[in-house]
């Protein structure tokens, strides 16, 4: 264990006001996430508030941006002009409001179904689409709609023409659809859309992808007030690494 042989905080000091282990610190110091701890002349780390305060903004900026990102914020900004860590740090909300934006639009996507739901008395032959109707309504690719058959997402009615077959989407399948849309677009993986379709072909409702939704949006919320705290270790960290 490392014990200082003159005054700062050990690693099990540091380690007990943060959480993290001895290891961890050692191993996010080596990498560049926290400054270099001071050495005492026989070799063991002492470190200082700062690097506490790093550790907070480091276990902020994990939950907000993912810990690759962190780390690779944190040690890069150490390295960069002022301008140029300015410009990184600034950048980090973009994808926190990327994901907020298609979250919403997903929500607002399936609460209008939702209302369409509660005022249909049920599936209608005039509410029959083509896949290019369809898929143009959506504006989606033919072939994602083919796709996303192949999948089990979508089941059309398959009708005998002079060519072949065609596909004729009614009002389920129309409706699945615009779910589906609108879960891609907040970054459902097919297997989850498949899912949430069949909970709500079972339940008749929309409203457990919307309760995940709203979920998805508070957690949004709360990585992003992580992220603003950690901004503001940021900044000094850059203020401290400026000529």
């Amino acid at each position: 264990m490392d014990e200082p042989a003159a005054p700062g905080m050990t690693v099990a000091a540091v380690a007990s006001a943060t959480g993290y282990s001895a290891q961890q610190i050692r191993d996010l110091e080596r990498l560049g996430v926290l400054g270099r701890a001071v050495r005492a002349a026989n070799g063991y780390r002492q470190f200082a508030e700062e690097h506490v305060r790093d550790l907070h903004a480091y276990r902020d900026l994990s939950y907000a941006v993912g810990p690759v990102a962190a780390r690779d914020t944190m040690t890069t900004i150490r390295r960069l002009a002022l301008a140029e860590a300015a410009a990184l740090v600034c950048d980090l909300p973009a994808q926190l409001n990327q994901e907020r934006a298609q979250a919403l639009a997903a929500r607002a996507a399936l609460q209008a179904i939702q209302t369409e739901a509660s005022i249909e008395d049920g599936p209608r032959e005039t509410d029959a689409m083509t896949i290019t109707e369809l898929s143009g309504a959506l504006g989606l690719r033919p072939s994602t709609l083919r796709f996303w058959e192949d999948a089990g997402l979508l089941r059309p009615e398959r009708i005998a023409t002079r060519a072949g077959t065609a596909r004729r989407y009614h009002l389920d399948d129309i409706r699945a659809a615009r779910i589906a849309v609108a879960l891609r677009a907040a970054g459902y993986r097919i297997p989850d859309v498949r899912n949430a379709l069949a909970a709500i072909s079972e339940l008749g409702a929309v409203d457990e992808p919307l309760v995940v939704l709203n979920r998805r949006l508070a957690a949004i919320g709360k990585r992003a007030v992580a992220l603003i705290r950690a901004t503001a270790t940021l900044a000094d960290i850059i203020d401290d690494a400026a000529p």
